[in-house]
């Protein structure tokens, strides 16, 4: 893509994607120059040998002439000498300027030269008539002064851009031939790069086409357009073939594709592509772009391989192939209402995993679409809603001479449709601290894994009014205590024998619940500066500490309930949630309160242990219970204390920016949970960060009793201990030596999953990137990539260099 747009031509740089329609805005002076021919031929005052003149033209304009000499001879009007004409903000200056009147013919010959706001041209030669509007210029040359917006995507260079051309011809109807033409940032009389052009025909606003171009770097021609076209002006988008690619990959062979974009309109576009891989198949992406009204946007992606598969040792072809789609749709209705689309299609994690274009986006096994329309009015919030949610559990293994094939695994969810009717607490009284509110659904779920498989419209309805009392007693004390009832009902179930049954099923739950809010301790410190210009430092230590009881009452039958949602793992229960969170606040002067440190430490306990004979012994129990205090499963029995969770940060968004989880469960007296992120950028160009997340097994067998013998649940969550970790210095964009690299490592496999080193230089004008890429994700892909980019200030790029993947 081209970098950044000069002021007076409008838009036709701001979306355009290639780098030679910048040779337009090379031209605007020679439209200028013309303009000038036009003004001198329509001048009315009277010149002798006056060494200055006032010519007023028949536009309207007044320009100013200054020669050493000017004269007429016949129909001829002739200056020579220093000519220099002014015409608003536009200069011309020549040796020799002569007009025609009788055969509307003007020319300008010797050192021309026109300055025209940040352009500046030069040509040996120019012929213009003004009645025709035919015009021929020879040895053309000159700079254009570029106003630049930033973006980090581009290398930017304070360079004008520099151009010639041996010819350029002009046409009624502001139409250019322009006959060996190049440019360049770079200096001129060593360029590192240039567009060069034998043949090229502009159309001012509206298009650019070249024939024979090629781009040369140390004036040696690397890339070679035949013909090429690309829209300028107002409209920035036109119809045509794309640049081809070319590449080289390990498991795909040698790649060779080309896409079409189709612009029918200014507020939609289409484009569709393919690749040849010689050693997989065909690869295909399409794209769909639309914003038909204002506040409505339409986008859709689509990519698929036809894959014949690596051959193997037996001489056999294992095809990874499929196809995944994404539809996405924003629109803002009249009176409040939005609607919004996201829907995700993926036909298998395989496919994912083999073609994927980074480590992050392949080791992602959910898929997940949803489209809702809702209104917020008055308190009150309505919701038609859609929500379907796919995550591929295992990977298809193929049959061998001794076992047969085993099919890949999913569990498939789906609330379609639902509509929710809400409110939030609303008190009917002024005076009386007395707040009701409401939550309702209806709609029907769906479930499907390899145990359970319901029917594809099974009703669900719930109703669930509740009344909220806050209570203050003076300022060291705040206490919140609600109430709700809730009814609900399920259109299908398990009966005994853990099998799907279509009887309904009901659930009529109490739910209490009381928040303390005890005082909050503080304290100050000021820290007075030696240094008298130096401004005041003070911090602040709060202490808040929480209490929370929870009571639910009435679910019976727990184990009928078929888990559609976290709505089915409701549960009884009678619980405290207690701790405390500390803060450090910062204040230089008068500025704002900044915060330092915050460390908040929470604990569960659980007075009914089985949660109303919910619990299973050896079995994987997920209940809301849980679910609000961890978000990883811990209980594969009675409970009566949930894990301890720690959650420590210094400084997050700041230079230095880390967190640490813990989670220790003291039933069995050892940290479950080891989460860290670290961030650090010491100096404005070096960066580092981190990620460590370390799984403990749970169970372990040393977590069970010895008597009985111990045997391991039917679900343990197995030890899984991963790094992620970056380190740079300097930025894609920035001049001079840059460095990334990146790896990810499974301590529990000893597998480098995933590492990325990338080295770049930039100069002035352009520069050169390289990247190493390695994706280890067992049988189905390991994959080394080489990346190569040669980078031009103010353009953009070429090659097959990705920017930056974020790892985190």
């Amino acid at each position: 893509m081209l970098g950044y747009p000069t002021v007076f031509i409008d838009r036709m740089f701001r979306v355009n994607r290639y780098p030679h329609a910048r040779a337009l805005s090379a031209l605007r002076p020679l439209l200028f120059l013309a303009v000038l021919f036009v003004v001198l031929a329509g001048t009315t005052a009277r010149v002798a040998s006056a060494q200055q003149g006032r010519l007023r033209s028949s536009k309207g304009g007044v320009a100013n002439l200054e020669a050493k000499t000017q004269s007429r001879k016949g129909d001829v009007v002739i200056a020579d000498g220093d000519v220099d004409i002014h015409y608003g903000d536009t200069r011309l200056r020549a040796d020799h300027v002569e007009y025609d009147s009788k055969t509307y013919e003007a020319t300008a010959t010797g050192h021309v030269q026109l300055d025209y706001g940040n352009e500046h041209l030069e040509a040996g030669e120019a012929h213009y008539n003004v009645s025709t509007g035919h015009g021929l210029f020879h040895n053309v040359r000159g700079t254009v002064k570029i106003e630049r917006r930033s973006n980090p995507a581009i290398l930017i260079s304070e360079n004008p851009l520099y151009f010639e051309a041996r010819d350029v011809e002009r046409f009624p109807g502001e139409v250019y031939l322009v006959h060996r033409a190049w440019i360049t940032i770079c200096d001129p009389e060593h360029p590192k790069w240039q567009f060069f052009a034998p043949n090229a025909r502009i159309r001012l606003d509206k298009t650019v086409a070249l024939v024979n171009a090629n781009f040369r770097l140390f004036r040696v021609p690397l890339i070679w357009l035949p013909y090429a076209s690309t829209p300028a002006g107002k409209k920035i988008r036109e119809t045509g073939f794309l640049i081809p690619d070319i590449g080289q990959s390990s498991r795909k062979g040698f790649i060779l594709g080309d896409a079409f974009y189709l612009a029918p309109t200014q507020w939609m576009d289409v484009t569709l592509g393919a690749q040849f891989m010689s050693r997989r198949g065909v690869q295909e992406r399409g794209s769909f772009r639309a914003k038909p009204f204002e506040n409505t946007s339409i986008e859709y992606n689509y990519f698929g391989v036809d894959d014949r598969g690596l051959l193997n040792a037996d001489g056999t072809r294992s095809p990874q192939g499929g196809e995944q789609q994404r539809l996405e749709i924003q629109s803002l209705l009249p009176r409040g209402w939005r609607f919004v689309t996201n829907y995700n299609h993926l036909s298998s994690l395989t496919f994912r995993l083999a073609f994927a274009d980074s480590f992050g986006e392949a080791v992602n096994s959910e898929v997940r679409s949803a489209f809702f329309l809702s209104n917020n009015f008055r308190g009150f919030s309505l919701n038609f809603a859609g929500l379907d949610d796919k995550s591929f559990l295992t990977l298809p293994v193929a049959a061998t001479s001794t076992t047969p094939a085993v099919p890949a695994t999913s569990v498939t969810l789906r609330n379609l449709p639902e509509v929710r009717f809400s409110s939030v607490e609303q008190s009917p009284w002024r005076n009386a601290p007395v707040y009701f509110g409401f939550s309702g659904f209806a709609g029907v779920v769906y479930r499907s894994d390899q145990n359970i498989q319901t029917s594809n419209f099974v009703d669900r309805y719930e109703l669930a009014p509740r009344v909220t009392i806050p209570l203050h007693f003076g300022p060291w004390l705040g206490v919140t205590t609600s109430a709700a009832f809730r009814t609900t009902r399920y259109g299908e179930s398990f009966n005994s024998a853990g099998l799907v049954t279509s009887v309904p099923i009901d659930r009529n739950t109490g739910e209490f619940t009381v928040e303390f809010r005890p005082p909050t301790f503080e304290r100050f410190f000021d820290r007075a500066s030696l240094k008298k210009d130096k401004m005041r430092r003070r911090y602040k230590h709060t202490i808040e500490p929480a209490l929370t009881y929870r009571y639910v009452t009435g679910v019976n039958h727990f184990a009928d309930f078929i888990r559609f949602d976290s709505d089915s793992t409701l549960t009884d229960t009678s619980e405290v949630e207690y701790g405390f969170t500390q803060r450090l606040f910062r204040k230089d002067g008068d500025g704002q309160p900044q915060e330092l440190i915050s460390w908040r430490i929470v604990q569960k306990h659980y007075f009914d242990p089985t949660f109303g004979g919910a619990i299973v012994n050896g079995q994987r129990n997920v209940f809301q219970a849980f679910d609000s205090i961890s978000p990883f499963a811990f209980a594969f029995g009675p409970r009566n204390w949930s894990p301890i969770v720690s959650d420590f940060k210094i400084t997050p968004g700041g230079p230095y920016d880390l967190e640490q989880i813990l989670h220790y469960d003291p039933q069995i007296q050892r940290l479950v949970t080891i989460g860290t992120l670290l961030k650090l950028k010491p100096y404005r160009e070096f960066f580092v960060t981190t990620a460590f997340f370390r799984l403990n097994d749970n169970p372990a067998l040393s977590d069970l009793p010895l008597q009985p013998p111990p045997v391991l649940p039917l679900f343990q969550q197995p030890l899984s201990s991963q790094i992620r970790a970056l380190v740079g210095y300097g930025s894609e964009t920035r001049k001079g030596l840059n460095l990334i690299t990146g790896v990810g490592y499974d301590f529990e496999n000893k597998t480098l999953q995933n590492q990325i080193v990338q080295f770049s230089y930039n100069g002035g004008c352009c520069g050169l990137a390289v990247e190493y890429r390695r994706i280890n994700l067992g049988q189905v892909r390991t994959e080394n990539q080489f990346r190569v980019a040669f980078i031009i200030a103010n353009i953009g790029t070429f090659g097959n260099l990705r920017r930056q993947e974020r790892i985190f």
